[in-house]
């Protein structure tokens, strides 16, 4: 089940808690960093760097270059919608089918994934697809999303007509959504929201409300949690952030990211244009980062705006 392995990479342990830690189970690329939401806990909406698609010859090289050092998890996302994306059937079947990683995810907002592409991913051999589901009703997902309103039933149909999709054909590809912890009278009117998907998901499940790196933190008169400590049900201490230790992050400009909520570039690692991605991933900015997560000290670095530390 996807929380399995959600834990797995999150249990920060064994030879990856070290600064030079190696290749990451997980990695995460940005084919675009477009996103069609707007949402007041994402700081994507505020354009704090360029927002484009993914460099095909790039991506093909860095994905073997990737599975070649021992990476065996990817993920075709990072920090956009990849439903945006014009060649995301594509580059699963290149993921999956000519470079051969043994997993490959995806999560979605759902707006844009209609039976026909989700039917084209699945064709290409996709592991995992995760509906990022964070509203209970129209006005709500309006609010949060500032897309109107009636999307919110078009979001709801198109994680039911994935699970058609997956079914009638015999596809093997996992169907999961999370949600947003809500608090108070909205956590009960999420749950019942959530009822209305999860017989037609693998599994669901809540995250807390992150601060996205300090961007985020305190919009709309939330207040988040330290860090990213994972999942709710299996959280974990803000420091050291499993983040920078067992899981990469690619932009789609090439740059290799220590940060899961990377969106001004101060996590930029190195250039995989360039660099090779495990020396990127070895590089002396990195270490130093991950030596200050160690020590539960990181005053003075990129990580130091994070809402857990201030």
């Amino acid at each position: 089940m996807i929380t399995t392995r959600i834990d797995n990479i999150t249990d920060l342990k064994g030879p990856w808690k070290r600064v030079d830690p190696p290749a990451p189970k997980s990695v995460k690329i940005e084919l675009t960093a477009r996103c069609d939401f707007q949402c007041f806990f994402c700081a994507t909406k505020d354009r704090l760097r360029d927002k484009s698609d993914i460099d095909w010859d790039f991506y093909c090289r860095i994905l073997k270059e990737m599975r070649a050092e021992g990476v065996e998890e990817i993920g075709l996302f990072y920090l956009g919608e990849s439903f945006l994306y014009p060649r995301l059937a594509e580059a699963v079947a290149y993921a999956k089918q000519v470079v051969g990683f043994p997993y490959v995810f995806l999560t979605t907002n759902g707006r844009r994934a209609t039976e026909d592409r989700v039917k084209a991913v699945m064709e290409a051999g996709l592991d995992s697809l995760k509906f990022s589901f964070n509203s209970y009703d129209p006005e709500d997902f309006a609010r949060i999303t500032r897309v109107k309103a009636s999307e919110w039933e078009i979001v709801i149909q198109n994680i039911k007509a994935a699970r058609r999709v997956r079914d009638e054909n015999g596809f093997s590809c996992g169907i999961y959504a999370s949600s947003i912890e809500r608090k108070g009278e909205e956590a009960r009117l999420m749950s019942e929201a959530a009822e209305m998907i999860i017989p037609f998901v693998d599994e669901h499940y809540y995250l807390p409300l992150y601060g996205q790196a300090g961007l985020t933190a305190g919009a709309m008169g939330t207040k988040p949690v330290a860090g990213n400590p994972g999942r709710l049900d299996a959280m974990r201490a803000p420091l050291p952030c499993w983040s920078l230790f067992t899981e990469g992050h690619i932009t789609f400009d090439g740059r290799l990211s220590a940060c899961c909520f990377d969106h001004d570039g101060r996590f930029h690692m190195g250039d995989l244009h360039t660099t090779p991605f495990m020396k990127a991933w070895h590089s002396e900015p990195f270490q130093k980062l991950r030596d200050a997560n160690l020590r539960q000290n990181v005053c003075g670095t990129a990580c130091e705006k994070c809402i857990a530390y201030q």
